[in-house]
């Protein structure tokens, strides 16, 4: 188990930064799609809002409650997922769990600001925060896809 110092050294200035100034952090009045997805471990939440025009995503809204890990990485989706497509997400959510869970490289533009959370790699009970934002992207995308919204 790292250290405490390893930990506070987690905490860096510019993951409080992002977890302070967080994109499309109101919910969209109109939704296509709508997923909220909790980790049981810490008990942070996300709600996701998208909607979805020609297969990318044209507007984002997000609640999130979570350690300034989760916002962090909330903040990373929320300042890339405009204009992208379900493909572009899903390759994200799994770059984003492969850096974290078995040491795989960043997940690529525009997506490569997740690179701040590799010192969270050796936090295990830190990872279901960290995917909770993308993850529920995901899933509202597939949803939105699968009705005559988008």
């Amino acid at each position: 188990m790292p250290a405490d110092t390893d930990l506070i050294k987690l905490y860096s200035s510019r993951i409080l930064g992002l977890a302070a100034d967080i994109p499309h952090h109101a919910r969209l009045a109109d939704p296509h799609a709508t997923v909220k997805k909790r980790s049981p471990l810490c008990g942070s939440t996300v709600t996701i809002d998208v909607q979805v025009e020609d297969g990318r995503i044209v507007g984002f809204g997000q609640d999130v409650k979570a350690c300034a890990l989760g916002q962090a990485a909330a903040a990373v989706t929320g300042g890339a997922v405009i204009g992208r497509t379900l493909d572009e997400v899903q390759t994200a959510r799994d770059a984003l769990r492969a850096m974290l869970k078995s040491g795989g490289p960043v997940p690529e533009a525009p997506f490569d600001g997740f690179e701040v959370l590799e010192p969270a790699r050796d936090y295990k009970n830190r990872h279901a925060s960290i995917l909770l934002s993308i993850e529920a992207t995901a899933k509202a995308m597939e949803q939105a896809l699968q009705s005559d919204c988008a």
